[in-house]
């Protein structure tokens, strides 16, 4: 008996923020969840597996229209055409109470209750699949414990959407515990909810598979699913790489680099270093150039010429496909800060109160409110409206100006951007 166990494809997320990147390829990045799912339909028929399973948050939400859905059931087909059935719970992201339009599904497909646990007997397999759908978003209970004990005399399976208690970084939806799992008397556990692969436990094998494709810088490293083989009383699981955009993080140290001409090569090694990884898929890296270094001093006197320079030294990446998401600078000045701290000139004054600013937190608030009041009081209130929900959406970069940690980083930025272009003047002069 051969399965599939994957979760949170979120088909058709609507990656909110790359319009905002000049020469991102948005149709690409658009399409890759529809994509990943393709893929995922390629491995099962290519391995010929008798079923898979979705453990919740197929969809990312509401459908704009039928295509989504029609898109989905169309893959479901193709799976059907081979024999091979698929079993969904429904998540916090697709539950019954989210999607309103709905499309029939084919004959193959089983999407288990927002009442009650079921249960699927596959006799011929000798398989039990026990299953229970969200009903809404929220879902703040325990659902396990409604869950059956396990069929005797079968391979047994739950099917669950949750946040599983004492995994951090992801919102609480049917949290449950390890101890409440192992009490149903199940084989395997196919979770879903959590978007970075986590093998859990091995007896009974409790999995979260990850998310299918990686949806933003954040969700770095490979994406993928489970193909699981179960053969008597052996289990073996593979996690299969499906993602068609694998996105990177990748920190660079500028501390040994002293010209702009010393940054192309050894940014151009990072990015081969992280595309060697994996060759068959578009790379989206996130580049942090950290350190201190001079080149500092050059980006306050010329902003954006690192970022032009990461730019170019990505051009020169050959035989994978590297797409620059975004450089995030975190350089320090070799300018000594507390020597400046000392001085009575403009420097010193500048440094003092940016100590005392940033120590604090409800003034700094209300410093940067009332300096950016002018500039807010002509953006139109759709863009603030706009710029408000990705500001609370977590994928985002946007600051909040209720986040004091990210006001701070924001004034430590500005206060070096000020010290690297003044002292810059004075030696200039």
């Amino acid at each position: 008996m051969r399965f599939i166990h994957t979760a949170d494809l979120h088909i058709d997320s609507p990656l909110r923020g790359l319009s905002r990147y000049e020469g991102a390829p948005l149709e690409r990045l658009r399409g890759a969840t529809r994509r990943a799912l393709e893929r995922l339909v390629d491995l099962a028929l290519d391995e010929r597996v008798d079923f898979v399973l979705i453990a919740g948050d197929l969809y990312d939400r509401d459908w704009q229209d039928f295509h989504t859905g029609l898109f989905v059931r169309e893959q479901m087909v193709r799976l059907g055409r081979k024999g091979i059935r698929v079993f969904i719970v429904q998540g916090n992201h697709d539950a019954r109470g989210v999607i309103t339009r709905q499309i029939p599904w084919p004959d193959n497909v089983k999407v288990f209750s927002s009442r009650t646990a079921e249960t699927v007997c596959l006799e011929a397999l000798g398989v039990a699949i026990h299953g229970h759908s969200f009903p809404d978003r929220e879902v703040p209970e325990d659902l396990v414990p409604g869950y059956p004990l396990a069929v005797p005399g079968c391979f047994n399976i739950g099917l669950l959407h949750t946040s599983l208690t004492g995994i951090g970084g992801h919102d609480t939806y049917a949290p449950t515990t390890l101890p409440d799992l192992k009490s149903r008397g199940y084989d395997y556990w196919a979770l879903g909810h959590i978007h970075a692969r986590q093998v859990i436990c091995e007896q009974p094998r409790v999995v979260f598979p990850g998310n299918l494709q990686g949806r933003h810088a954040r969700e770095t490293g490979p994406k993928g699913c489970e193909l699981v083989t179960v053969e008597g009383a052996r289990m073996t699981a593979r996690f299969m790489s499906l993602a068609v955009v694998r996105w990177h993080q990748i920190v660079i140290d500028l501390q040994p680099v002293k010209t702009l001409d010393e940054l192309p090569l050894r940014v151009s090694h990072a990015l081969e270093l992280a595309a060697s990884e994996e060759g068959d898929v578009l790379h989206a890296v996130r580049v942090v150039l950290s350190g201190e270094t001079p080149l500092h001093a050059l980006e306050a006197r010329q902003p954006g010429t690192l970022a032009a320079a990461v730019q170019a030294a990505a051009q020169d990446v050959t035989g994978v496909e590297v797409w620059i998401e975004q450089v995030k600078l975190d350089l320090r000045s070799p300018l000594n800060r507390s020597s400046v701290e000392q001085g009575d000139d403009a420097l010193g004054e500048l440094v003092r109160w940016v100590d005392t600013l940033a120590a604090d937190p409800t003034g700094l608030e209300s410093f940067c409110r009332d300096a950016l009041a002018e500039v807010l009081g002509k953006v139109p209130a759709e863009v603030l409206a706009a710029m408000a929900h990705e500001a609370a959406d977590a994928t985002t970069d946007i600051p909040r100006l209720d986040d004091s940690a990210a006001l701070l980083t924001l004034l430590k930025d500005a206060e070096a951007t000020l010290l690297a272009r003044l002292t810059s003047q004075e030696v200039n002069s």
